[in-house]
């Protein structure tokens, strides 16, 4: 049972039992529950005189492909050894309670999906998957591949299913996201700074349409400003008391389809 530390404001507990369209708009501070290094933490072992910022770009796979594949793939194996958390759970489970739930996550490792969340747009891509860098088709790569395969179809090498820095954003799931934010009643910040453009717009946009702003955070970011209410700490611990105090165990799930 959560704490009298962890009691939630009753009016932030109305919005979400009277929410029809909850989004949750995640970032690295939720997958760091599940000890998943967040991208800008230092490099360790054999990377650590690598910057993350200086391989994670098409320039850097141009120049020197088996580096910066062996770098995620070994990425790879860490997130291999990752399980969805107490937070990503909780998020699974309000699709339980509201008629509409959409996870828009930064993170590239899919654990939203493995906890159960059945809409999630991932921002940032995939890193689990593969896309070959020329015709940009999706491939197959084993995680011992110590070099990039190629593609089955042109011919080209495979890279991680990721946005790197200088590329846009997959469209159409960031206009699917754009418009979760503009439909929704409660907006939920988790884990996330606020700091990577464009999708730190999305809390901006949400307000405007008039959505509650909620923040879950270890620490104060850009959007506390933002946010009506603010909870400080673990997602992990969070969560999982907000929906036990908007619904006790008692209570019934609000949503059958």
């Amino acid at each position: 049972m959560p704490s009298a530390a962890h009691t939630i404001p009753e009016i932030l507990l109305q919005a979400l039992r009277q929410a029809r369209h909850v989004v949750v708009f995640s970032g690295a501070g939720i997958s760091a529950e599940s000890g998943v290094p967040t991208f800008r933490d230092a490099q360790t072992g054999l990377w650590s005189h690598f910057r993350a910022e200086d391989l994670a770009t098409a320039e850097a796979y141009r120049q020197d492909k088996l580096l910066v594949w062996r770098w995620y793939q070994w990425r790879r194996q860490l997130l291999a050894q990752a399980q969805p958390n107490a937070g990503h759970h909780a998020i699974a489970a309000l699709e339980q309670y509201v008629p509409q739930v959409t996870v828009i996550t930064q993170n590239v490792d899919d654990l939203h999906q493995q906890s159960g969340s059945t809409r999630v747009l991932a921002l940032h891509g995939n890193l689990r998957e593969n896309i070959c860098f020329a015709c940009r088709r999706p491939g197959q790569a084993g995680p011992d591949d110590d070099t990039p395969p190629r593609c089955v179809h042109c011919g080209g090498s495979l890279r991680p299913n990721v946005v790197w820095f200088g590329e846009q954003l997959p469209t159409a799931i960031y206009r699917a996201a754009e418009q979760a934010a503009a439909d929704c009643d409660l907006f939920l910040i988790i884990g996330t700074s606020g700091l990577v453009m464009p999708a730190a717009s999305l809390p901006q946009l949400a307000q405007r349409k008039g959505a509650t702003i909620a923040l879950i955070n270890a620490e104060a970011t850009a959007h506390q400003d933002l946010a009506q209410h603010t909870l400080l700490g673990p997602s992990g611990t969070w969560l999982p008391a907000l929906l036990a105090q908007a619904w006790p165990p008692s209570g019934t799930a609000r949503n059958a389809g």
